[in-house]
């Protein structure tokens, strides 16, 4: 090649790459969002269902159907439950568990997370069988707690700039002074919590495959220092390195979690920044099976319960973060704010389905 032939070639691939260079990179477009506002409160009662169908909730956890003493729940009563949310075009897509977050005291099995044999081998059977009714009715999801201590809270905040709005509170140092006893589960380590969760799920996750159900836990709420009351929840100190054991259990797309951002969110410092990896780290796993979308002010050992939009976190961020690892299930409000007003609680569900819708209208409308 001679010098001026050998200069115009490099000359052109001069102007290429200048070209290519100048060019701006293009993004890669969002994901399109998949997620559905739905609640767990209520039932499936005609008053229920038509208060949901009036503020556009179409997707819903109905609580559980009737429980046959010693054999486990009513598949007619749960086919009745389905069809009459039908009748709205509401979807059933989920029930919860009896293993409630109520506490060793109260839940309905205490021998499970007690650890008791045998008597936990017959609550297993029939936890079984309500695997097997929820499968029969078309269930997608069953809801489920695996904790001792109840949900902690020290008292309620009064927000005066919310119209007196009283959010429920935690603070760690105020539960100390309180000095509230060990339970009758008395002292259990992370890693017998562990093994007693194992021993369950041991037994209940083949039941769960074979009928195409997925088991969404629910962390303890709030996560705790080590040995609070004798106990260390299985989330806690770090709640983080919790979800990544518990999610590492069992390599099955039946394993997973009902992702309450508000409990996540209170064990950590900075939760607007430290919600964000924990999503992406659960959701590219699939694991994310039901969101529990509550906002907090504060974070580790001391936070109130507040409305979704006056919290710490960004909920658009949140929402863009769930879109983005492709979650498909329903997004609904948990705890909400308190009023003496008689319709408080109604109003509060009410204010949250239209925010959460907005907040997926607003994120659909990246895209």
């Amino acid at each position: 090649m001679n010098r001026n032939n050998f200069l115009k070639v490099i000359t052109a691939g001069s102007v290429g790459a200048a070209v290519l260079e100048s060019k701006p990179a293009q993004a890669t477009p969002p994901k399109k969002v998949l997620m559905k506002v739905g609640c767990q409160s209520g039932g499936t009662s005609i008053e229920n269902l038509e208060f949901k169908a009036r503020h556009g909730v179409y997707n819903l956890d109905g609580g559980a159907p009737k429980t046959i003493p010693g054999k486990g729940w009513d598949l007619e009563d749960s086919l009745a439950k389905k069809e009459a949310c039908e009748k709205y075009g509401i979807s059933l897509d989920a029930y919860h568990f009896p293993l409630s977050s109520a506490g060793i005291d109260r839940v309905e099995y205490p021998n499970i997370m007690l650890g008791k044999s045998p008597e936990r081998d017959r609550e297993i059977e029939i936890l079984q069988q309500m695997i097997q009714v929820a499968g029969k009715s078309g269930i997608k999801v069953l809801n489920y707690n695996t904790t001792i201590l109840p949900v902690l809270r020290t008292g309620k905040t009064i927000d005066p700039k919310r119209g007196n709005a009283a959010y429920s509170t935690w603070n760690y140092e105020e539960a100390i002074k309180r000095n509230d006893p060990k339970t009758r589960a008395g002292d259990v380590s992370i890693d017998q919590m562990f093994e007693r969760i194992t021993y369950l799920l041991d037994r209940i996750l083949p039941v769960a495959r074979e009928y195409k159900v997925k088991l969404a836990n629910h962390i303890a709420d709030p996560p705790t220092p080590v040995g609070y009351r004798g106990i260390t929840r299985w989330n806690s100190p770090d709640v983080f390195k919790g979800i990544q054991r518990f999610a590492k259990l069992y390599d099955t797309e039946y394993h997973g979690f009902n992702l309450c951002i508000g409990s996540i969110a209170e064990g950590l410092k900075d939760p607007k920044t430290e919600i964000l990896p924990i999503i992406k780290w659960v959701g590219e796993r699939n694991q994310i099976f039901n969101v529990h979308l509550r906002n907090i002010k504060g974070g580790w050992n001391n936070f109130q319960e507040v409305y979704p939009d006056n919290g710490d976190m960004n909920f658009v961020q949140v929402i863009r973060a769930l879109r983005d690892v492709g979650y498909s299930g329903m997004v609904m409000p948990d705890h909400v704010p308190t009023h003496p007003d008689p319709n408080s609680g109604l109003q509060a569900f009410s204010f949250c389905y239209g925010y959460i819708k907005g907040l997926l209208q607003t994120v659909s409308a990246d895209v």
